[in-house]
């Protein structure tokens, strides 16, 4: 069974910066990419950064210059620093990785987490 665990959501008044933090475990685990979505009230759930283990990093341009998306390999953890926060940044964020549990990795599929909400508001 895969655990995703994300914490550091919170309020926040608009730009002011939080950092999100996701950890991924399982028994046997082989992780491609990490990410982050979003989902605001009354949208769609969105992109928010992702990174594959080499390290490339993927950004919406609502964030880009904003957010910055890091791992920890050994760890299975990814970070989000969110800095210059806009109200409209205001979403629950979902931890997503991409991974395997098979001891010969196969069969990659999404995993997420129960999401962490982020409010950006004076």
């Amino acid at each position: 069974q895969v655990q995703v665990v994300e914490s550091g959501g919170g309020l926040v008044q608009p730009g002011g910066s939080l950092t999100l933090s996701c950890e991924v475990s399982a028994t046997i685990l082989t992780i491609n990419s990490m990410g982050w979505y979003r989902r605001a009230p009354g949208k769609e759930r969105e992109l928010v950064a992702t990174i594959t283990t080499a390290g490339n990093a993927n950004y919406a341009d609502s964030v880009k210059g904003r957010f910055t998306i890091s791992k920890d390999n050994a760890r299975n953890t990814v970070y989000l620093q969110m800095n210059s926060l806009k109200p409209e940044d205001t979403a629950v964020y979902y931890c997503n990785a991409y991974a395997s549990v098979y001891i010969i990795p196969a069969k990659y599929r999404d995993f997420w987490g129960q999401g962490t909400q982020v409010t950006v508001s004076s």
